[in-house]
């Protein structure tokens, strides 16, 4: 999942402006068309493998500029991209991958992409060379760099870390071989691309100039275990792809991918420009550049859309977002449920109310005081006021792990115990308040994004609801409120995940003590447990057994609460052809290839 990661945030609003001139031959691009899309978050990380950069906002440019082996389309079918490559399942005991880099493929310098990327990639995401814990900046989210060798990755919990041989590389340094520990059911959907430039990192960070021997540089390290080496790697990985701006360094934008970032102004856009030289890995698209504007407020996504500015958009819907929209000529409106849902999670380490360390260490305590929150929380209240006017048969999603409709989640809410939770029960909640013997009020500082107006709401709405059971709802909004997730910087935080692919396991790095996405502390080894056997469960019905096992510890420990499903409002110019709105990440731009303008005015 991403917040959105998606992302960390919600991939939200996305446009496009074209115009039509004469076919580059070899590449397939129009010349001189451009699509300008906006988006509600500003993109900040070339990295989307960090905790810091695991965003939606990053993710949907990094999917235009960087390419895999694989991904979903709008019916949720996983497509191979034989373009970029091929991987082959050698054996199933014990799990044994095989991932080959198709001969030609190049990164947008012109140095190939190599097997010596992916035993990087593996490296970073397996976890298996870090020493120690990290520790991260309170303001940027960033990890602090210390002594140690330190891969700040959100892919601990899927099952790249079971990957703990060295993998093997061949066919003349195009194939890595990944030997699993153990099988796992979603194999497939693991490990996907070839991650970060090798090169680019090596020669930023052991001082080398030749590509090729960065590369050697890299593959010794990892052979050898060089902490030495592997330290300044680890650290020009975990911080130096983040930016704001368009970096100085020409190779923090270096990609595999049809298109590379040529332009970035901090909080306004970002473009990019198809490759026309030299790209073979995927589908070859038309369009020669896609500007990305950020635009926070989703009334004034419209309002571009209105003035010709952009041609597509995803705002956040809202009531008034919807009616600006039906009130436009010459653009078509698809309203559709997203893969995207809101919630309320709670922060269980550190020392706020809703930790066992606040009351000397006593579980029980900081057990009653989440449940009497949740349980004054009222999501009826936010549904009908801010989602149902935009789709009247909205219902409140009960289910940390299923999506409404999917199959699972009628069983998992008869049996999770979210019905306790939700419903405004302030007398309720004040009566666990009491029996816990905790003084009131509470102070609860409460994380969101505040420059998202309907979150915004949400707030104002739960602060009432909470304040009649003896909790005080601290704003502690934020713009940059991604960055701050695991900061320990907050007690509570309201966001929505955005679902990237169909894996079984998709929920484990969010609910697992160590995972990745893992930012409230939450630890239950019994949950634990019932992911390592999922993950080596190929029987279906199993499968939604463990599934529905986890939701109801989940709700049992009061871990935070669903709220809704986000309703999907894309709007584009009728003349953009072939947009076809996926429900996950990166949504509309999965099929950026397919894209065609409409035919020049003039």
């Amino acid at each position: 999942m991403k917040l959105g990661r998606s992302v960390k945030g919600i991939a939200i609003a996305a446009v496009a402006t074209l115009t039509l001139a004469a076919c580059a031959e070899e590449s397939g691009i129009v010349e001189n068309t451009s699509v300008t899309a906006a988006w509600n978050q500003a993109f900040y990380s070339f990295n989307q493998n960090t905790t810091n950069g695991n965003a939606t906002a990053n993710a949907n440019i990094l999917y235009l500029t960087q390419q895999s082996f694989n991904y979903y389309n709008d019916d949720l079918e996983l497509i191979p991209n034989t373009d970029f490559g091929t991987y082959e399942l050698v054996s199933e005991d014990p799990l044994t991958v095989k991932y080959t880099i198709k001969d030609g493929v190049t990164w947008s310098d012109g140095v190939a992409v190599d097997a010596v990327d992916m035993l990087l990639h593996w490296a970073a995401l397996s976890g298996n060379f870090n020493q120690g814990e990290a520790e991260y900046d309170a303001e940027t989210g960033q990890i602090i760099p210390s002594d140690d060798v330190y891969f700040d990755t959100v892919a601990i919990g899927t099952g790249i870390e079971l990957v703990t041989q060295t993998p093997e590389i061949g066919d003349d340094g195009r194939s890595l071989t990944l030997i699993y520990d153990e099988i796992l059911v979603d194999w497939e959907t693991i490990f996907t691309s070839a991650g970060l430039p090798a090169h680019i990192i090596a020669q930023r960070a052991l001082d080398i100039e030749d590509a090729q021997e960065a590369k050697d540089a890299v593959l010794a390290a990892i052979q050898n275990a060089d902490g030495a080496a592997l330290k300044p790697i680890a650290d020009f990985w975990n911080t130096e792809f983040d930016h704001v701006s368009m970096p100085s360094d020409p190779g923090i934008v270096v990609g595999n991918g049809a298109y590379i970032v040529t332009d970035f102004v901090q909080d306004q856009y970002i473009t990019l420009t198809a490759r026309t030289e030299g790209y073979v890995a995927g589908p070859q698209p038309s369009i020669e550049t896609i500007t990305v504007r950020f635009i926070p407020d989703p009334l004034a996504s419209v309002q571009a859309l209105a003035n010709g500015e952009v041609d597509i958009t995803l705002p956040q819907a809202t009531t008034d977002v919807l009616e600006a929209a039906q009130q436009l000529s010459g653009v078509t409106i698809l309203n559709e449920p997203e893969s995207v849902y809101e919630h309320v999670d709670l922060v269980f380490n550190g020392e706020g109310p809703f930790s066992a360390a606040a009351y000397g260490g006593n579980e029980e305590t900081a057990k009653l005081v989440r449940q009497a929150f949740l349980t004054a929380l009222d999501v009826n209240e936010v549904i009908d006021r801010l989602i149902k006017p935009l789709q009247p048969n909205a219902e409140w999603n009960q289910s940390q792990i299923f999506l409404p409709g999917s199959p699972g989640y009628d069983e998992a809410i008869a049996a999770n115990g979210s019905e306790a939770y939700g419903q405004g029960d302030a007398d309720g909640a004040a009566a666990l308040l009491e029996q816990a013997g905790v003084a009131t009020p509470i102070d609860v500082c409460f994380l969101y994004g505040s420059n998202n107006t309907r979150r915004v709401n949400e707030y104002q709405l739960y602060a009432e609801q909470v304040s009649q059971a003896g909790f005080n709802l601290v704003d502690c909004g934020s713009e940059t409120w991604g960055s701050l997730l695991g900061s320990g910087t907050y007690d509570a935080s309201l966001f929505a995940w955005q679902s990237t692919s169909t894996a079984v396991t998709a929920s484990e790095a969010t609910f697992r003590s160590n995972g990745g996405n893992n930012f409230t502390g939450y630890n239950n080894p019994a949950v634990d447990a019932l992911y390592d056997e999922l993950k080596v469960t190929f029987d279906a019905d199993r499968q939604r057994e463990i599934l529905i096992e986890v939701e109801t510890i989940l709700w049992d420990d009061a871990y935070g609460i669903t709220v809704f499903q986000f309703p999907g409002i894309t709007i584009h110019n009728s003349d953009l052809g072939n947009i076809k709105p996926s429900p996950l990440s990166p949504q509309f731009f999965w099929n950026y290839w397919e894209w065609t303008a409409p035919a020049d005015a003039e």
